[in-house]
Order: C-alpha cells, then structure tokens, then sequence
C-alpha cells in the first residue's frame, strides 16, 4: 500500500561550502542551544538577575552536556563502535548522530554547578529558569534525526508517515512513525506547561526544573516504545524507558519534598543584581561609575555653595560692624 501524504526526508544531511560542511544536525543542535540560552535569559531577568548571567553559565553547561550527551550514547551502544567490524573512531563523530539526553542533562548539570559557584548563584534557581528553554531546544535538537533519516518508529501508512529513503546502516526504506516529531510537538507542550506552572504555583527551588524532568519522562516513555532502532532490553522493555521510568520517580520525589522543605521561591537568585537593575556586568559598571560620578559633582556643588554662603556671612558682619562704627 503506497502512502499518498507523508513528511519527505532530506535526501541528504549535509550541504558543502566548498571544502566546509554544513551538517543539518549541527545547526538543529546550534539552534537550540540559542533558543535556550535566549528564552533562559528572559526568565532569569524576571526573577531578578542580571543580563547575560545565562549565556555566561552556558558557557559552561553546554560543552558539558555535548560530552554527557556522547558518552551516555556510546557507553548504551557501545556494541556499534567497539565491537567487531566496527571502528572505534566513529565514537567521536557527533555530526553522524547520537546524543542521549539523559547523559547531556546530567553532565550538562555539573557544568552549570561550576559556572554558578563561580558567579555565586544557587544552582537550582538557575534550572528553574533555564528548564523551558531546555525543553524548546530539545525539541529543535530533534530535527537533527530527520536530517540524517534516523530514529523513526514502527511502519505505518498515516498521512504523517515518514517516508525514509535510505538504506545506509541497516534501514529499510519506507513509511514509519515520526517518532522525531512526536518528541519535538511533546517538548514544546512541556516547554508551556513549566512555564504556566511557574506562574500559576510560584515554583521554586528547582522544582520547575523538576516537573520539566517528569514532563519529558512521560512523553518519552511512550514514544521510545514506538521506536525500532536497536536498543538494549530488559524485561522486555527497552533500556531508555526503564531510565525514563527511574528519573520520573526521582523528579516527583524531589518535588515533593522541595516544597515542604522549602516552600515558596528565591527572594534574591543573583547577588548585587538588584543594584544593577538586572543589567549585565559591563553595563553595571559604567552604572556605578557614573552615580559616582554625579555624587562627586554634586559634592563639589555642595562645597561651593558653602563658600558662597560663608562669604556672605562675612560681608554681612562686616557692614553691620561698619555701620554700627559710623553711629557711635
């Protein structure tokens, strides 16, 4: 049965520039981190901190999750780079696909620790803010797989199918579930509802970050069960769903106690922000050196004013005297 309607694939993943490739892949994954770090500073803002705080933190938490993100890949697959027939090389080829999220969020978390101990930031607020952006950047991420034509679920003939056209690595072409898809449209839905919650329940502490970790959990669970790639199983469950399954129950569990423990939400996210009226570190600068300098001007004003007025005095005692010498 031929599918009438269906979503093409790129009939490659990667455009030359002359002796430059630009990899589909790469730029989703470029994109997201933009997104992310733009929507993050916006709501880092909000709660009081400075400009360019997020972007700065990224710096940090980006590479790392890049290398989190790999290495969860390669450690859960390791049979298709070190086992036999296979080159080892290939673990290091990030353009061809496979990040795991699990490893990039967990990795990417350590980096955002270091960066906010140096800036003197509690990392949990900062989650908080970041959480959405997180989620919009995975859902741009996703697009990656429709580039390089992977990741795809079970055969179907819906007018939403994806038509998969290569043969390369052991795929078959034809129509299949847009399991990228699915987790892109679930990871906007996320994005929204951490931020609706954030509003409606004033969270704090990290359990934004929290119930955007549950959120995903959810979504994933049922689409990793629609996959076909190969996967490692146990109990006759893929091995991504048992994770999804654990860090479910971890984010509930910390939600929960979160909030009894320490209600509410952050007063104060970034020391001396409130100074500076949320503006970034240069901006905050010429700031105060320009109120240092009006109060030196007006410091000046003052003394002269005070001259001015003790010499009047002084004219004044004079001519009283002057007058008075003249009476008698």
């Amino acid at each position: 049965m031929e599918t009438i309607a269906y979503i093409p694939s790129p009939s490659r993943g990667v455009i030359h520039l002359g002796p430059i490739p630009l990899r589909g892949y790469a730029f989703c994954i470029i994109i997201g981190v933009f997104v992310a770090v733009w929507l993050g500073n916006k709501r880092w803002i909000a709660r009081g901190g400075r400009a360019g705080t997020v972007a700065d933190i990224a710096v940090w938490a980006v590479p790392f999750g890049l290398v989190g993100g790999r290495l969860y890949h390669v450690i859960t697959d390791y049979e298709l780079y070190f086992s036999a027939g296979r080159d080892w090389v290939d673990a290091f080829k990030v353009w061809q696909g496979g990040l795991g999220i699990w490893g990039a969020i967990a990795l990417g978390a350590v980096g955002a620790w270091i960066g906010c101990r140096r800036r003197g930031i509690p990392l949990p607020a900062y989650a908080d803010a970041i959480a959405p952006g997180i989620a919009l950047a995975q859902a741009c991420g996703r697009w990656g797989n429709w580039f390089n034509q992977e990741l795809y679920g079970r055969e179907t003939h819906l007018p939403w199918a994806l038509h998969i056209t290569s043969s390369e690595g052991g795929r078959v072409p034809g129509y299949y579930h847009p399991t990228f898809l699915y987790e892109s449209l679930w990871c906007i839905g996320v994005a929204f509802l951490v931020m609706w919650a954030d509003r409606r329940f004033t969270l704090g502490h990290g359990r934004a970050f929290a119930l955007y970790v549950a959120a995903y959990c959810v979504g994933r669970g049922w689409i990793e069960y629609m996959r076909v790639d190969d996967a490692h199983h146990i109990l006759g469950l893929r091995l991504n769903d048992w994770t999804a399954m654990i860090v479910f129950l971890l984010a509930v569990l910390y939600m929960v106690l979160s909030a009894k423990k320490r209600p509410g939400r952050e007063t104060v996210v970034e020391p001396g922000a409130a100074d500076g009226e949320g503006v970034s570190d240069g901006e905050a600068d010429g700031a105060d050196e320009a109120v240092e300098a009006k109060a030196a001007e007006a410091a000046d004003d003052d003394a002269e004013a005070k001259d001015d007025a003790d010499g009047e005095v002084k004219d004044e005692v004079k001519d009283e005297a002057g007058s008075g010498t003249k009476k008698s």
